[in-house]
C-alpha cells in the first residue's frame, strides 16, 4: 500500500498538469457554446452539433489512433536508449494514423449528402457538410500525443487543450459580428479542428528534435518485427477506442434522427453541463496509463496496481460527487443559463447524464489498466457489451419516453459497463498476483 502511494500521487501530478489546459478549455467551451446556442437557437444549434458530431462519429469508426501503441512499447525502447527502434515505432504509428485519417475524411464527406437530410439538415448546412468533413483531422493526433506522454510531457499536453475552444471563440464572436449563421459557425468549427491537429503535430516535433534518430522509409518495417504484437495491439486499441466512443456519439446522432434536431440541441446542452464530470475521467485514465504500464513491465501488475488504481478512482469519485449532486438539483436553471430560455427542456436530461458520468469516472482507468495488462481485448468486450450492444434498445426508449428515453438509457449503459470493467480487472490482477506467486 505504501508503494501505491508513491505511485498515485505521480498519476496525479499527471493529471495536475492536463487539467490546468482542460479547465481553462472547459471555460472558454462554456462560452462559445453559450453564444452558438443564443445566437442560433435550438434548431440551428442542434444542427451544428449534428453535423460536427456525423464526422467525428465517422472519424472514431475509420480512424487508427497510435497513442496506446507508442507509449507501451516506447517506453522500452526509450527505457534502453535505443533512439532507431522508438523512431521507426513513432514513424510507423504516424504513417497508420495519418493514413486511416485520410480514409475517415474522404469516407465522412462522401456520406454527408445521403446522411445529412434523415437528421434535418438545411440546405445550407448539407452545402458545407463535406468540406467539414476534414474536421476528422481534430482526432488525429494519436502518435504526437502518446511521445509526449512518454516524455512526461502532460504540460503541453494540458496547453494544447485550449487550442481549439481559443479559436471556436474567437471564430463565434467574429460569426456574431458579422451575421454569418449556421455556415460561420461551422467555418469556425473546422477552422479550431484544423488548429487542434496542426499544434498538436508541431508541439511534438519540436521536443523530438536532437531526441530521435534518422532513418529511411525502407525501415518502417521493421517496427511491426521488434515491437512484438504491435499491429495486434494498435488493432486491439483502436477497436477498444471505438467502441468506447461510439456509443457517446451515436447516442446525439440516434436523438437527432429520431426527434429532430431540437431535441438534438437539448441533448447537446445537457452534455456540455455534464462535460464537467466527463474530461477528469479521461484525463485520470489518460494520466494514468503510463504509470500502469511501468508498474506491469515491473511485474507488479497483481495487489499493486489494483491498490493503485481503486486508490485513484476512489479519490475521483469523490471529488465529482458534490459537482453531480449540484448538476442534478439545478440542471433546468443551468440549462437556461448557458443556452437561454428556448432549452429549459434540457434540464431533467442534464439530471440522468450527471448520475451516468459519476458512474463512468471509473471506466477510463480501468480501461487503461487492462491496456497495460496486454488485455485491451477485455476492455472491447466491456465496451461493446455496454456501449453499441445496448444502443439497440435506445429507438424504442426514444419512441417511448422522448428525450427523458437517452438519459435513462445512459445510465443503464454506465452501469453495465462499470461492472463488466470492474469483473475484468479483478480477474486479471488476481490471475497477476497468482503468476507472481508461483515464479517466487
Amino acid at each position: 500500500m505504501d508503494e501505491a502511494r508513491g505511485v498515485v500521487p505521480r498519476i496525479f501530478g499527471n493529471v495536475a498538469r492536463l487539467i490546468g489546459g482542460k479547465a481553462t478549455a472547459g471555460v472558454i467551451s462554456l462560452v462559445y457554446m453559450l453564444i452558438a446556442a443564443r445566437t442560433l437557437g435550438p434548431q440551428d444549434y442542434g444542427a451544428l452539433v449534428l453535423i460536427h458530431t456525423y464526422v467525428m462519429t465517422v472519424g472514431g469508426i475509420v480512424e487508427v489512433q497510435g497513442w496506446h501503441a507508442v507509449v507501451r512499447y516506447g517506453a522500452g525502447a526509450l527505457a534502453e536508449g535505443d533512439r532507431p527502434r522508438l523512431t521507426r515505432l513513432l514513424s510507423f504509428a504516424a504513417v497508420v494514423e495519418l493514413s486511416a485519417g485520410a480514409l475517415a475524411v474522404g469516407v465522412a464527406a462522401a456520406l454527408a449528402p445521403f446522411l445529412g437530410p434523415r437528421l434535418g439538415w438545411s440546405q445550407a448546412a448539407l452545402d458545407i457538410a463535406a468540406p467539414y468533413s476534414l474536421a476528422v483531422l481534430a482526432s488525429i493526433r494519436g502518435t504526437p500525443g502518446g511521445y509526449l506522454q512518454l516524455l512526461g510531457r502532460f504540460d503541453l499536453l494540458g496547453w494544447h487543450m485550449v487550442a481549439a475552444p481559443m479559436v471556436r471563440l474567437a471564430g463565434g464572436t467574429i460569426v456574431v459580428l458579422a451575421g454569418w449563421g449556421l455556415t460561420g459557425f461551422l467555418i469556425a468549427w473546422l477552422v479550431a479542428a484544423l488548429a487542434e491537429w496542426a499544434l498538436m503535430w508541431v508541439l511534438a516535433l519540436v521536443v523530438a528534435r536532437g531526441r530521435l534518430a534518422r532513418i529511411s522509409l525502407n525501415d518502417l518495417g521493421r517496427a511491426p518485427r521488434e515491437n512484438l504484437g504491435l499491429v495486434r495491439f494498435m488493432a486491439a486499441a483502436k477497436l477498444d477506442f471505438t467502441l468506447s466512443e461510439l456509443a457517446g456519439r451515436l447516442t446525439p446522432l440516434a436523438v437527432g434522427w429520431m426527434l429532430g434536431p431540437v431535441s438534438a440541441g437539448f441533448y447537446a446542452v445537457a452534455q456540455r453541463a455534464t462535460a464537467v464530470l466527463t474530461q477528469p475521467a479521461l484525463i485520470l485514465g489518460q494520466a494514468a496509463y503510463a504509470e500502469l504500464a511501468r508498474l506491469v513491465a515491473a511485474g507488479e501488475g497483481g495487489a499493486r496496481l489494483r491498490a493503485v488504481l481503486f486508490r485513484a478512482i476512489g479519490t475521483a469519485v469523490a471529488v465529482v460527487a458534490p459537482i453531480c449532486l449540484a448538476l442534478a438539483v439545478f440542471g433546468p436553471e443551468l440549462a437556461v443559463l448557458m443556452a437561454g430560455d428556448g432549452f429549459a427542456a434540457a434540464g431533467e436530461i442534464i439530471l440522468w447524464l450527471a448520475i451516468a458520468r459519476t458512474i463512468l469516472m471509473a471506466g477510463p482507468p480501468m480501461t487503461a489498466a487492462l491496456t497495460a495488462l496486454g488485455r485491451p481485448d477485455l476492455s472491447i468486450a466491456a465496451n461493446l457489451l455496454a456501449g453499441p450492444a445496448l444502443l439497440v434498445i435506445l429507438p424504442a426508449m426514444l419512441d417511448h419516453f422522448g428525450l427523458r428515453g437517452a438519459g435513462v438509457h445512459a445510465v443503464g449503459q454506465a452501469l453495465l459497463g462499470f461492472g463488466l470493467l470492474l469483473a475484468f480487472v479483478q480477474r486479471e490482477t488476481r490471475a497477476a498476483d497468482r503468476r507472481r506467486d508461483a515464479r517466487a
